[in-house]
């Protein structure tokens, strides 16, 4: 279509213009076809996954932990040397979640069903125990490490259970 239309306008300025006219209005209109341009374009934003516009869940974070918190919550079985505490129901352990730990880390956590197994010295059978694994992002200060200590003596003080394994690991974090 643009070479049907330079070739008339062409042809139009060969019949109606001497040659040294037509030269410059060539010359011209060469100038004028450089002016023209396109709409300009936005320029392409990139789009992560990642949450923005919240200042407490920022983009990307250091200086964070995530804490892991082993609790026992059932039967204990094979040969125990130490008097066995009840198996814990699930809705007792939902009303602990709820009051000890979803009141300290309101933005969020993770549970797993779990086992976990170990064998006492000189046992030929290892003892097992259903666990629900406990996950908790957080910043790495003193508050949130007094807020997962009192959460573990509650576990105890509420099961009489000897201990909540705490396993904690530096983490980058990005919402």
């Amino acid at each position: 279509m643009a070479i049907a239309v330079a070739c008339s306008i062409l042809s139009f300025f060969h019949e109606v213009f001497p040659m040294s006219h037509r030269v410059v209005w060539l010359l011209v209109l060469l100038a004028l076809a450089g002016c023209a341009s396109t709409p300009p374009v936005a320029p392409a934003t990139a789009t992560t996954a990642a949450l923005e516009g919240d200042a407490l869940r920022p983009a990307s974070a250091n200086g964070w932990v995530r804490s892991e918190l082993y609790f026992g919550v059932g039967e204990e079985t094979g040969p125990a040397d130490r008097p066995q505490a009840e198996p814990i129901s699930e809705a007792r352990w939902r009303a602990f979640l709820d009051k000890e730990v979803t009141a300290r880390f309101p933005d969020g956590l993770t549970v797993f069903d779990a086992y976990g197994q170990w064998l006492f010295r000189g046992a030929k059978e290892p003892n097992r125990l259903k666990t629900k694994v406990l996950v908790v992002l957080h910043e790495d200060t003193p508050q949130r490490r007094a807020d997962i200590e009192a959460i573990r003596l509650a576990w105890k003080q509420a099961t009489g259970h000897q201990s909540v394994l705490w396993s904690r690991h530096a983490v980058d974090v990005s919402f």
